[in-house]
């Protein structure tokens, strides 16, 4: 048999055990629930592939540069080999592509391995270590192959031995694909994660929409996830198509401060949870805890594959999402296990039981009165709204309105609002809490008899628009309230404040600041709602000038309090607060901003010498030069759209 004939069978039982191994692998992932999803997605595959995916891996330059070599290579490789031998076509040409192919793969398997030398400690080694030279053995098995095939030298004695050793190159490299996916190895991702791209669990992530959590049917007994087969098959998927990069485990800040949670180990318990085997898990463990027992696809995850404070850790920022190159959604998992946690076991560690009983008999996390919301302005004539009534803004404090530190700053929001003449009103006791906590301490029943109970309320009011500080509240009612049928226009006050600004409905004394200050991202209004330029240009536009901590804007680093984490309060080595504090320290920042009520409740609570916290209103309001005084001229002038 000649050897480009051994070249096309080799590549044909290659597909076969690939098709085979694909087939062992969709047995797994059908285990899971049933969810909408379409074939045609396979044709927006490419392009999520190419832009939204090469986007995230784009940050890291020379990681961008050894993926393009590699998976371009590899890929072109493949499609070549498939087309000049798979089909028999025997093209010159086409050898002299797929020697370019091949050498280019070879270039991107020779810098990810210079990238492990030595390996950073987030990337995980095992079989991912070995997987480089797997690459390169089946692109020099390639290159071999291209300059053999065209000619007749392996007819000779020599030519033979070189084509042994390019079938043995791509045999070896070639089975790391072909049976990768089966036997659940490294290679398993290329195929998944292609996969998971065409039918990605949040499609609408790829069309710039927001990270809002979907409501369950309770009617129907939904409670959350317990087992792998509770989670949705599309879900399954995208829990192998992780390449165990370690990108999610150095954006972590539960991680980093030693708590048991690190999101890479995670997903590969989910994996693990699934059965089917592959190699053991050879990264990071969740910090502080010994190895979970044996996973089973028939047991419940949470006291098998997991430990539930490991759930509890998480702080749901979303800098593990945010940094994952293959765009899994680790928060999405974590909330759909506390959910059957909540709802069906009724287990909740710290205070958490706590708020949420709180939130049942008062509608407040605190159990305060809801007469008492708005006592902070007592004395600045703020106008509750009544039925049949009109104003143009609605204020929502939120829960930051009970405590007396956040208060100042909501005074100072009211006396901006003031200054610049609008028609602002306030519910009063008819403000319940937004049902944030609830929901993401997985009591979904709880949010959703808030959010109909708010839903109902202001159905009985008019408004034009809602305005909050809180962007906790800002993305239930703007997000997660329309899938409940609440659709409102809500603006967080950064946003208000800088159209304010920029259209001078208020003046202000601008002048540089002498004390370096930096600026704080909370979580729901940054990674949540793109919400980074706002408060920027607020400060600017009062003279301000930000220093920047070396974690800020898509990667700043959580304050602690998200997710429910300030009541769970899993211990660690470190508080994430006094981390993020380091953060403003490094800086040089002796004032950091914060633009959420509980970003400045736990910055404020960092214990030992820290930088002054200071509310972004309090520092518009401090620089104010016509509060109390003349309106702003036209209503019209916050109109034009922010991003």
């Amino acid at each position: 048999m000649s050897f480009p004939h051994l070249l096309s069978g080799l590549f044909w039982l290659g597909a076969l055990l690939l098709a085979a191994g694909l087939l062992r692998r969709a047995r797994l992932w059908r285990r899971g629930r049933a969810a909408p999803a379409s074939w045609l997605g396979l044709l927006a595959a490419p392009r999520r592939y190419f832009v939204d995916l090469h986007r995230v891996v784009a940050r890291d330059p020379a990681a961008a540069r050894a993926h393009v070599a590699a998976a371009g290579g590899g890929t072109a490789v493949l499609l070549l080999i498939a087309l000049n031998y798979g089909l028999l076509l025997h093209q010159r040409w086409l050898d002299l592509l797929l020697a370019t192919a091949a050498a280019l793969m070879l270039a991107g398997a020779a810098l990810m391995r210079a990238r492990r030398r030595p390996p950073p400690a987030r990337l995980s080694q095992g079989a991912w270590q070995q997987l480089p030279a797997l690459l390169a053995c089946f692109a020099l098995g390639a290159l071999l192959a291209a300059a053999l095939a065209g000619g007749e030298l392996w007819l000779s004695a020599a030519g033979q031995g070189l084509a042994a050793v390019a079938l043995l190159l791509l045999t070896l490299g070639g089975a790391e694909l072909a049976l990768g996916i089966g036997l659940g190895r490294p290679m398993k991702h290329a195929v998944a994660g292609l996969l998971h791209l065409a039918f990605h669990p949040r499609a609408e992530r790829f069309a710039g929409k927001s990270a809002d959590l979907k409501p369950l049917n309770l009617a129907a007994g939904e409670l959350g996830a317990a087992r792998a087969a509770d989670f949705a098959w599309n879900r399954l998927l995208s829990f192998d198509a992780c390449v165990q990069c370690g990108k999610c485990e150095a954006a972590c800040p539960a991680f980093a401060a030693g708590q048991p949670l690190n999101p890479k180990r995670l997903i590969q318990d989910l994996v693990a949870a699934m059965g089917g085997g592959g190699p053991a898990y050879a990264g990071s463990p969740h910090p502080g805890r010994p190895a979970a027992a044996a996973a089973s696809a028939d047991r419940d995850i949470v006291g098998g594959a997991l430990a539930a404070d490991t759930l509890w850790s998480c702080t749901t920022c979303r800098a593990c999402v945010e940094s994952c190159p293959m765009l899994i959604e680790h928060v999405d998992a974590v909330i759909d296990l506390r959910r059957h946690l909540t709802l069906a076991r009724g287990e909740l560690p710290g205070k958490g039981a706590a708020a949420l009983a709180n939130l049942r008999h008062t509608d407040t996390v605190g159990g305060h009165p809801l007469r008492a919301r708005y006592h902070w302005a007592a004395d600045l004539e703020l106008p509750l709204l009544r039925e049949g009534e009109a104003v143009d803004w609605l204020l929502l404090a939120g829960e930051g309105a009970f405590d007396m530190r956040y208060q100042r700053a909501l005074r100072a929001l009211l006396t901006v609002l003031k200054a610049a003449g609008l028609r602002v009103a306030a519910l009063g006791e008819a403000e319940r809490d937004c049902g944030d906590l609830a929901r993401r301490l997985g009591d979904e029943a709880g949010f959703q008899r808030l959010a109909l109970a708010n839903i109902a309320t202001l159905g009985r009011y008019r408004f034009t628009r809602i305005v909050t500080p809180d962007p906790h509240v800002f993305h239930c009612l703007a997000n997660e309230y329309p899938a409940l049928g609440g659709h409102y226009e809500v603006w967080h006050h950064s946003r208000l404040l800088d159209q304010l600004l920029e259209t001078r409905a208020i003046r202000v004394r601008s002048r540089d600041s002498a004390e370096p200050l930096s600026y704080h991202d909370p979580c729901y209004l940054g990674r949540y709602n793109e919400g980074y330029a706002a408060p920027r240009r607020v400060l600017a536009g009062i003279g301000i000038q930000v220093v920047e901590m070396s974690r800020s804007g898509r990667d700043a680093r959580c304050c602690g309090w998200g997710g429910g984490a300030a009541f769970t309060d899993v211990p660690g080595p470190r508080r994430i607060p006094d981390m993020r504090m380091d953060d403003v320290r490094a800086a040089g920042a002796g004032r950091v901003a914060v633009a959420c009520p509980n970003c400045t409740a736990m910055l404020e609570g960092v214990s030992g010498a820290r930088a002054e916290v200071v509310e972004l209103a309090e520092l518009v309001a401090e620089r104010l030069l016509n509060a109390g005084h003349e309106p702003a001229q036209g209503q019209g002038a916050v109109e034009r759209e922010v991003v």
